[in-house]
């Protein structure tokens, strides 16, 4: 769908007929800059721009922006590089690329890059000065050669490169130190090799990474935009020691291309740090002892771990002595350690600009939400997915766009992590991308409908109340409460709830009917102001407990029910399920219970259709016979089920062949469809989950001691592409390409025993689609030793012909 979108978005600019245009130039849309040198026009199309732009001949026209909307076209002498960037409704910005490299080709006769420093660090001569030196090169006298301000050229073409006259009246001229452009060389890893060699080492021709055949993979062009991923050209897009790609040989999944190493040293990476910011890859610290004190092993050194992770291998990373690093990209610096037993481990690094802990001060859980209400200004949810899919750029990130609207110019707004906001009055929920070619976009969030009984009732008072009546059918709860304005004032323990208004026992300022006029904060009545995934609360009467949840029972909707679409939105914890989170009640409602006619639980699954559910086919080892098994629905407790449990019997058992781990039951009855039993939705044929996609598994199974048994939990789960996971230190080649890996390589967090068979589904356009199914894993939550799924998508077609034949 998004691959459709975008097409459709070229459409808009091109002629009939006509491929992507303007190669030299780099497109983004949604982004404008204000305050240049600029000329306007009419124009039909984006060609029309770009001929505009070539003509101009009052100023270097470096960049253009269309407006499809008006017909309108702006030529401008400025780029991103030289003013400030803007988000802008229907307007595409097109940038000369020529003008935004740093870097040079051959000998940089073509290089318009802004440095204006010698090797030596002399600053350089305005080509147009007179001193202290005279110029032969000017730029009346060669108006083609970019001789702009005092960046270095090369008007006469020198073997040696760009040069400028110096500042220094004893030195004339001095070359610049302007690094190659990895287009046929590499800097470091070639993490921004360009070029177009597609061959690997041993002379096979490579895989188009757009293409699944011979080798299914998850690198995928339009889920990696910034990777560059074009063609088959040789790439490095997950941190190996050089660029590789799949190749067409369907006996070798992939191999390393042979790229020469540019002659002049790489562009610099930033800042080298003496503490922890971001993923840490920048840090050159000295500090060499693992989180659980472990001494480091040496990068140069073998023993007693054979890896790659060699300075030669990876020259730019700092991999000096034994100190920690991150050279491939993973979530913090770690190291090999000197135990035999420990391969790896990651190091505990002090953050940069971190403060002395102060005391925690116990508020509600931060808000999630469904909807927003107005224009969004107000929403506080975790929603982090544009209209088109595409997954946002942190506020406090600048890559890989950069922008002026942080945490720090705006402290009100709320601007955590990647999640959907409106800081600047915008007509909904936004954010940032992380497709270089798109700005920003809306977020997919539906705004809050307004019905007769959610809405305010009237006078508050400060004098605390118990409502003796029985609870009304309306007395009841949609999704996690936040609209709910019933009238119970009881914790889930029976402890009366103090008023809003009034400051004792407790005192708060945060939560009052002055603060949030709109939630309902009337009398002692139990609410959500704050979006609580877990549901209304109410400060309480015991002065030993700030606050505590109500006991309000969800609506029955009289709306249809979608496939992937929770009426109760799964809350986002961080991280039996071995290491996660409580999940919220009825928030996977397509989680089923297989369990023994005894009424024992003892492996998972997912309702895929009213009558179909989807688990792994060793749970069926039990017994061949369908009457064998029962599916509870509608669970979270796993014993004893709620009285809206739907337990139903097993009348038929489908297992895929070549001993896949996946099978299908087909239920006595179909399972009536409600607010707490939903389908999952299945996944398009062969689609790939993309590296790092974040998805949720879920289950009853063994916990390992991380919580006790009974509630349904969650844990959320990275994607490892195959490639990554059956390296040697993970599961060393054992996973096969109908399987996906999902986990955190640290450990801590998987699924387990009794997990078995049910889902890992993963959000994508608005709903949760089911990618695998729980099958195997190398003990549960270990280090390096990810979990591996059944990859649903390769047998869609299985699935869809034995619902229709059966």
């Amino acid at each position: 769908m998004e691959y459709g979108k975008i097409v459709f978005l070229f459409l808009l600019f091109l002629k009939s007929g006509q491929g992507e245009p303007l190669e030299s130039y780099m497109k983004t849309e949604g982004a404008s800059l204000p305050n240049s040198q600029k000329k306007q026009f009419e124009a039909r199309s984006v060609e029309q721009c770009e001929a505009k732009c070539e003509e101009e001949t009052e100023f270097v026209c470096r960049s253009f922006e269309y407006y499809n909307k008006e017909q309108k076209c702006v030529i401008m002498a400025e780029n991103s590089k030289t003013s400030l960037v803007v988000r802008r409704r229907d307007v595409v910005l097109f940038e000369k690329r020529i003008y935004l490299s740093e870097c040079k080709s051959g000998n940089g006769r073509s290089y318009r890059g802004t440095l204006s420093k010698t090797k030596t660090g002399i600053t350089c001569q305005k080509w147009s000065d007179t001193s202290p030196h005279v110029p032969n090169y000017t730029p009346s006298k060669y108006p083609d050669e970019g001789l702009e301000k005092n960046y270095c050229r090369n008007p006469d073409d020198d073997v040696k490169g760009p040069w400028c006259y110096t500042t220094d009246p004893e030195t004339r001229f001095e070359y610049c130190d302007v690094p190659e452009c990895e287009d046929e060389c590499m800097h470091c890893s070639g993490e921004n090799y360009q070029g177009t060699i597609s061959k690997t080492e041993s002379g096979t021709e490579c895989q188009p990474w757009a293409s699944q055949e011979p080798h299914s993979h998850e690198y995928l062009p339009s889920k990696f935009p910034n990777k560059n991923l074009k063609e088959n050209y040789c790439r490095n897009p997950d941190g190996e020691p050089q660029p590789w790609c799949f190749t067409l040989n369907p006996n070798k999944r992939w191999e390393f291309c042979n790229i020469p190493r540019c002659s002049t040293p790489p562009p610099p990476s930033g800042p080298m740090l003496q503490c922890l910011k971001g993923r840490g890859e920048n840090y050159r610290g000295n500090i060499a002892v693992t989180k659980s004190g472990l001494t480091c092993q040496r990068w140069n050194s073998q023993t007693p771990h054979k890896h790659n992770r060699t300075p030669e291998n990876f020259p730019c990373k700092g991999l000096d002595e034994n100190y920690c690093r991150n050279p491939d990209g993973e979530s913090q610096p770690w190291c090999y350690t000197i135990s035999s037993e420990l391969r790896w481990e990651y190091c505990t690094i002090p953050s940069c600009g971190s403060s002395p802990p102060q005391t925690e001060t116990v508020v509600p859980p931060v808000q999630i939400q469904e909807c927003y209400e107005g224009n969004g200004q107000s929403y506080r949810g975790t929603s982090s997915t544009t209209i088109s899919g595409k997954k946002c750029q942190a506020w406090s990130s600048m890559i890989p766009h950069r922008h002026e609207k942080t945490p720090d110019n705006f402290p009100n707004a709320d601007l955590r992590r990647n999640y959907c906001r409106n800081p600047d009055g915008d007509k909904s929920p936004w954010c940032y991308t992380t497709d270089p070619s798109v700005r920003w976009e809306f977020c997919n969030l539906e705004k809050c409908s307004v019905t007769g009984w959610n809405l305010p009732n009237a006078q508050t008072t400060s004098v605390p109340s118990v409502d003796t009546t029985p609870p009304s059918e309306s007395d009841c709860m949609f999704g996690s409460g936040k609209d709910y304005r019933g009238k119970r004032s009881t914790t889930v323990t029976g402890t009366l709830c103090q008023a809003w208004t009034a400051q004792e026992p407790h005192t708060h300022g945060i939560f009052t009917p002055e603060t949030y006029p709109r939630a309902g904060l009337e009398k002692n009545y139990c609410r959500n102001p704050d979006g609580d995934p877990n549901g209304p609360w109410c400060y309480t009467t015991n002065p030993k407990k700030l606050f505590d949840y109500c006991d309000i029972p969800q609506c029955v909707s009289p709306t249809s029910f979608d496939c992937g679409k929770p009426r109760v939105e799964p809350q986002k914890c961080p991280g039996r399920i071995v290491g996660g989170c409580y999940a919220q009640p009825h928030s996977w409602p397509w989680q089923i219970s297989l369990r023994t006619r005894f009424g024992e639980h003892f492996c998972g699954g997912t309702l895929i259709a009213p009558q179909w559910v989807l688990t792994a086919a060793h749970c069926l080892e039990r017994s061949s016979r369908p009457a064998s098994y029962r599916v509870v629905l509608g669970l979270h407790k796993e014993v004893p089920p709620e009285s809206y449990a739907q337990e139903i019997g097993v009348a038929a058992m489908f297992k895929a062949s070549y001993r896949a781990d996946i099978a299908l039951l087909k239920l006595n009855s179909p399972a009536n469809i409600n607010d707490k039993v939903i389908p999952a939705c299945l996944p398009s044929q062969d689609f790939m989950v993309p590296d790092r996609t974040l998805c949720y598994v879920t289950g009853w199974g063994d916990t390992q001691g991380t919580s006790p048994r009974g509630l349904l939990k969650q844990a959320s789960l990275p994607v490892i592409e195959n490639q990554v996971c059956n390296r040697y230190e993970y599961l060393n080649g054992k996973v096969k390409s109908t399987e996906l890996c999902a986990g955190h390589l640290v450990g801590g967090v998987d699924s387990c025993q009794g997990d078995s068979g049910g889902p890992l589904v993963c959000f994508e356009n608005d709903k949760y689609v089911l990618q695998g199914v729980t099958s195997w894993g190398l003990g549960c939550a270990r280090p390096n030793k990810p979990g591996v799924y059944v990859r649903v998508s390769k047998y869609v077609s299985w699935i869809e012909e034995i619902m229709k034949n059966n």
